[in-house]
């Protein structure tokens, strides 16, 4: 096996055999680093029964599928996940790490960077390629990894970097990065692994007898119109109203962190940093002043429009269209007027 080859890796998770769509989009992303960087794009899969598996990845521009097959790698436990990826980043010497924010790659990611002392960076919004100097040292880096993420509370953001640990590793949630196939005739090369060689049979020492996984009711991330609700609504009654909006123009409903913490509604509709990140075509947000962490999930909509009766909202600022006023005077006129006008 090529050794040291300071390529770009994504650790690529999968449910009944379809690869999720927070790899697809880092391999997407991966592809564009890797191209900068001049470096291989890799990803791994470990778990049962992958045969052509590398088909749903190769679309996506990975030069390299590295598999690790063993009926007892799936469904994912910590600790064997975690040995094949620390053994296997020892032997392959990646430069950079990615996976998704799920529940997977928040027990994963600490786990293999805390082995390997890389460090790891949580949550990125955004991933960029560049150069850093010291103040201390005066040393410069080349190419390295901006890990960008909003912090103190989402009053800054922050480029976080890595300049001298090994692979650079961090998490993006889903939606983050745009899923785009980098060329469908793509092919790269298979690596098929022994799972011996990695994982010691004591690293099995969890069995899962019965696993049980409720898929949400709700899904904001891939509606079309989002009609979206902050702490300005100022109640569950208040959230009522903009159902009965979502409901007349066939949208689904979101919420702001804060609206959530208040109880006005559940948290699989919170947009954001800590919630779900959607690219709408249209955006409706009511009573929302637009903290940056609410910014970050939903910026990339096609059309925002705000409702908000304070002008200098931050919200405005990224609307396409602003209507300055109280949210329980303009909704019900929309409502009125959508469903006159679409008879």
């Amino acid at each position: 096996m090529q050794k040291d080859n300071n390529n770009l890796v994504v650790y690529c998770e999968y449910e009944d055999g379809k690869i999720a769509d927070v790899s697809l989009e880092l391999l997407t992303k991966g592809r564009q680093l890797a191209t900068e960087l001049g470096v291989k794009l890799e990803a791994v899969v470990i778990g049962d029964k992958l045969s052509g598996i590398e088909k749903q990845l190769f679309p996506y521009g990975v030069d390299t599928v590295y598999k690790v097959e063993d009926k007892r790698l799936y469904p994912y436990t910590s600790n064997p996940h975690a040995a094949v990826l620390i053994n296997l980043f020892k032997e392959i010497k990646p430069q950079i790490c990615l996976m998704g924010a799920t529940c997977i790659g928040r027990d994963l990611g600490p786990r293999v960077s805390s082995s390997l002392h890389s460090g790891l960076t949580a949550d990125c919004t955004s991933l960029v390629i560049g150069d850093h100097k010291d103040p201390k040292t005066g040393k410069e880096y080349e190419n390295l990894l901006y890990q960008i993420r909003p912090a103190f509370g989402g009053n800054i953001v922050a480029t976080i970097v890595n300049p001298d640990c090994r692979p650079q590793m961090a998490t993006v949630r889903e939606g983050v990065m745009k899923k785009e196939v980098f060329d469908p005739n793509h092919k790269g090369e298979v690596v098929k692994l022994d799972a011996k060689k990695y994982v010691k049979d004591e690293d099995f020492v969890v069995e899962i007898i019965d696993r049980h996984i409720e898929k949400s009711k709700i899904n904001i991330k891939n509606a079309p119109i989002i009609v979206a609700g902050g702490y300005g609504v100022g109640s569950k009654e208040g959230f009522d109203m903009l159902h009965e909006l979502a409901s007349v123009l066939g949208a689904e409903v979101g919420a702001t962190r804060a609206a959530v913490d208040a109880g006005f509604t559940e948290h699989a509709r919170q947009v954001g940093q800590t919630g779900v990140t959607v690219r709408p075509k249209l955006y409706i947000a009511c009573g929302i002043s637009g903290q940056i962490q609410h910014i970050a999930g939903m910026q990339d909509s096609s059309i925002i429009i705000s409702i908000n009766n304070d002008p200098n909202a931050p919200i405005n600022a990224i609307a396409d269209y602003v209507i300055n006023g109280n949210y329980e005077e303009v909704v019900p006129k929309l409502i009125k007027y959508y469903k006159k006008n679409s008879k």
